[in-house]
C-alpha cells in the first residue's frame, strides 16, 4: 500500500519531484530520465512508470532553463527507441509461448492479448499509435517480436513512433507548460494527460465487451 501511495505521489506531483531531481543531480538528470523512459518502454513489467506526463513536465522545465531542450529530446528519443528494441528482442526470443503465461502482478495477460488483437488489425502502425497509449506502449514492441515482424520494418516504425511521441509531448510542455493557468494547475493537467491517454484503451475495452 505504501508503494502504491508513493507511486501515486510521484506521478501526480511529477513537476515537484522532477525539479528536485534536476537541482540535486544536475547533468545526470538526463541519465535518470533515459533510464525511466527506457524501462517504461523496454520491460513489460514496468508499464506503471510515468511516460506522457514525464515528457510534458520535462519540456516545461526545459522552457525555464532547467534542461536543454535539444539534448532532452535526443536523449529521450534514443531511450524510447532502445527500450522498444529490447522489448521486441525479448518478444522474439520467447515467441508465441508467452500466451501460455498466467496473469500475475508482474505480467498483465489481458493487456498483452488486447495489444495482440490491435496489432493483428493495424500491423506496423501499432508501434506508432501505441506510443500514445499506456500499457499498449509497453506491449506493442513485445507483440511485434512475437509476431516475427522483420527487424528492418520494426526499426522504421519504432523510430517514427519514438520521434512523434517524444517531440510532440516534450514541445507541448515546452510551449504550454509554463503558462500561468497551466503552471498553477499542473497536477490537474497531469491527471488530464493520464486520463486522455487512457480514453482509447477504455473505449476499446468497452467495444470488446459489447461485442462479446
Amino acid at each position: 500500500m505504501e508503494l502504491i501511495n508513493l507511486l501515486l505521489d510521484i506521478v501526480l506531483h511529477l513537476d515537484k519531484h522532477l525539479e528536485l531531481l534536476v537541482q540535486s543531480y544536475g547533468i545526470w538528470i538526463y541519465a535518470i530520465l533515459f533510464m525511466v523512459i527506457f524501462s517504461e518502454t523496454g520491460f513489460v513489467v514496468t508499464p506503471f512508470l510515468p511516460g506522457d506526463s514525464l515528457l510534458f513536465v520535462a519540456g516545461a522545465l526545459a522552457a525555464i532553463g532547467r534542461m536543454d531542450i535539444a539534448t532532452l529530446i535526443a536523449v529521450l528519443t534514443i531511450a524510447a527507441v532502445l527500450g522498444n528494441t529490447v522489448n521486441y528482442s525479448v518478444g522474439r526470443y520467447f515467441g508465441p509461448r508467452v500466451f501460455q503465461w498466467k496473469d500475475s502482478r508482474f505480467f498483465n495477460r489481458s493487456a498483452l492479448e488486447k495489444t495482440h488483437a490491435f496489432y493483428e488489425k493495424h500491423g506496423g502502425k501499432t508501434l506508432v499509435i501505441s506510443r500514445f497509449l499506456p500499457l499498449f506502449r509497453t506491449f506493442a514492441p513485445f507483440v511485434a517480436g512475437i509476431g516475427s515482424m522483420t527487424y528492418t520494418r520494426f526499426t522504421l516504425f519504432n523510430v517514427v513512433g519514438a520521434l512523434a511521441w517524444v517531440v510532440s509531448l516534450t514541445f507541448a510542455g515546452y510551449w504550454f507548460g509554463n503558462m500561468p493557468w497551466i503552471k498553477q494547475n499542473l497536477t490537474a493537467v497531469i491527471v488530464g494527460i493520464i486520463v486522455l491517454s487512457l480514453v482509447p484503451v477504455g473505449i476499446g475495452a468497452w467495444k470488446s465487451r459489447s461485442t462479446a
